[in-house]
């Protein structure tokens, strides 16, 4: 083979050649786990964990992505960037961090970054080729939050997986959130015990099939 023709194949194959990574994004509103799920995703596949977790809302104030995670479902496996982003709020005040023991400055800081972080969050959606939306099945989902989220991804025709964490406690429902978006799958967990990881990792390989 001639060096002009290697050439040429090696940038056709540049072009053609290469698979998109599929972009699967962590979406929900704050202390709902979403962190936690993909610190078990990261966890379970690479060994490692994502990002820190902690009880005072919006600890995750900025993008954290992970590249070429592998998940396998049986026989089938699926490759893809995870992507966990800031919870997103419809209000966001500095005096609610307050609670949690925080000083005033801190406290500001903390808002300012968080707000950053929601409107990075939202522009982010344009990028993302799969969703999952982490929702606290111990609580209502049918807020204004989850409502938005929602509503966001299906004008985009974003696939999308409703997550219910937190399966291991006693207030718990799924039946909930099936009852508010039935239009979408549901699968339940435990990030922080590890329930049900089985089921939720072939949901996500049929959600980006």
């Amino acid at each position: 083979m001639s060096e002009g023709l290697k050439g040429l194949l090696d940038v056709l194959f540049s072009i053609f050649g290469k698979q998109k990574t599929i972009k699967l994004g962590i979406y929900g509103p704050t202390n709902a786990g979403k962190t936690s799920i993909a610190n078990r995703i990261s966890e379970d596949w690479l060994g490692e964990p994502l990002g820190s977790v902690s009880a005072v809302p919006h600890e995750t104030r900025e993008i954290q992505m992970k590249e070429k995670v592998t998940v396998k479902a049986g026989r089938k496996a699926l490759t893809f960037n995870l992507i966990d982003t800031p919870g997103i709020a419809t209000k966001i005040d500095y005096k609610e961090f307050l609670k949690f023991k925080l000083n005033s400055k801190v406290a500001k800081k903390r808002a300012k970054e968080a707000t950053s972080g929601v409107i990075e969050a939202i522009k982010w959606l344009d990028n993302m080729d799969c969703v999952l939306v982490v929702m606290d099945a111990t609580k209502n989902p049918y807020t204004q939050v989850n409502l938005t989220i929602i509503g966001n991804l299906a004008a985009r025709k974003v696939p999308v997986l409703l997550v219910g964490n937190k399966i291991d406690l006693k207030k718990a429902s799924l039946k909930k959130i099936k009852d508010a978006f039935p239009q979408y799958d549901v699968v339940g967990v435990s990030a922080l015990k590890g329930t049900n990881m089985e089921d939720f990792y072939k949901s996500i390989v049929r959600l980006a099939r």
